[in-house]
């Protein structure tokens, strides 16, 4: 049986102020370090003269061997070069040789490329137009999904439909109506502010009623649905993503678009209409009640008012509204939730962008409203 000799440090004189020297002794190599239970004593004494390790006088010369392990940790003490003071055993100048060598190796920097703007700027597009060709896919896919639910409706996604308007649709009555009421107090206390001005308090229910009922209604509506139910709709596929849920249905044959992406797309075209009602409505509530208390218009006149302030078409315009911001949200929702991959740092960044897009394509596609119906709602 083969008994190492330890590795030691003899330090003297122990005062730091006074001129040092260093006499190791013994096999510095891993399995002795390890046997002997040295190395955090060790690395904590040579941690200790690292401050002075240039003045000190190192001597090597009585270890019996050393490795790799035992050198760096020597070279670790002394830092970047040599001390000035260093005695070595024969052989051992190679060791060092080798650890110095690589301790001093620069890695040159790439230089940056005077195009890096321009292949940025055209991966940026090629992403884009990658992205929107899925989403034409993934339109075509709903479409003939659509096209066989309506040939034989018996066997559709019912249940799959129920459960996605539930959700996306009856638990978001919370959250729609505390900020729709919100909105129409701020919106009416401040137009309010300003009717008062040059008289026309009686103007407030006109333009409360034309801003909710065409525009921040169907708005707010949508902008809250994309951050709930985009996101658990992204993250839901995101999850049967990583889970390998979805393989497992294409090897059972079950398709993805009719059972889990028509189905959503249905959904939030039947909820959010009804939603756009539901904060329109909160939206008029909190209004009138902040007429009431600023201007002192009575809930009577206010609803007496507001059908011959608002035409019925922009009902039918918000309403319209709804259903198209309802399936777009839907669409890039599942648009994203399909493109995961299999981890979890794509899954956060998936859901994260899949609300950004589908706020910011409600945001476009309400200015297409905007422009295409700009003559239609409006008493001439």
């Amino acid at each position: 049986m083969r008994i190492d000799k330890a590795p030691t440090l003899s330090i003297s004189p122990q005062n730091a102020g006074a001129a040092q020297s260093v006499l190791a002794e013994g096999i510095w190599q891993v399995h002795a370090l390890a046997d002997h239970g040295q190395i955090k004593a060790l690395t904590r004494t040579l941690g200790a003269l690292k401050p002075s390790a240039s003045t000190i006088a190192w001597d090597l010369s009585q270890v019996d061997s050393l490795d790799h392990i035992g050198a760096q940790m020597f070279w670790n003490a002394w830092g970047r070069h040599r001390p000035a003071q260093l005695t070595l055993a024969p052989g051992q100048e190679d060791i060092f040789h080798r650890i110095e060598a690589a301790s001093i190796t620069d890695i040159p920097k790439a230089k940056p490329s005077p195009f890096n703007l321009v292949i940025k700027l055209g991966f940026a597009v090629l992403a884009f137009w990658e992205h929107v060709l899925g989403f034409i896919g993934l339109l075509g896919i709903v479409t003939q999904d659509l096209w066989r639910f309506l040939k034989r409706p018996r066997v559709g996604p019912w249940r799959e439909i129920s459960a996605n308007v539930y959700h996306a649709g009856f638990e978001a009555l919370g959250i729609t109506a505390l900020v729709g009421s919100l909105i129409g107090v701020v919106l009416s206390f401040l137009s309010a502010q300003q009717l008062r001005t040059f008289g026309g308090d009686a103007y407030l229910v006109n333009i409360l009623g034309m801003s909710v009922i065409r525009e921040l209604g169907p708005l707010l509506a949508a902008i809250l649905v994309a951050g709930r139910s985009g996101s658990s709709i992204t993250a839901q596929l995101g999850v049967m993503r990583v889970t390998e849920e979805l393989d497992a249905m294409l090897v059972m044959g079950i398709s993805h678009g009719f059972r889990l992406i028509l189905p959503k797309v249905l959904a939030l075209a039947i909820s959010m209409p009804l939603l756009v009602v539901w904060t329109d409505t909160m939206a008029l509530l909190g209004g009138m009640v902040a007429a009431k208390i600023e201007l002192g218009l009575s809930a009577r006149y206010f609803v007496s008012k507001l059908p011959d302030a608002v035409p019925i078409a922009n009902y039918f315009i918000g309403l319209g509204k709804g259903a198209v911001f309802g399936m777009l949200i839907a669409l890039v929702a599942c648009h994203f939730g399909m493109r995961i991959k299999p981890n979890t740092e794509s899954l956060g960044q998936g859901t994260t962008t899949s609300v950004v897009t589908a706020i910011t394509i409600v945001i476009l596609a309400d200015a297409v409203f905007a422009i295409v119906f700009s003559g239609v709602g409006f008493y001439r």
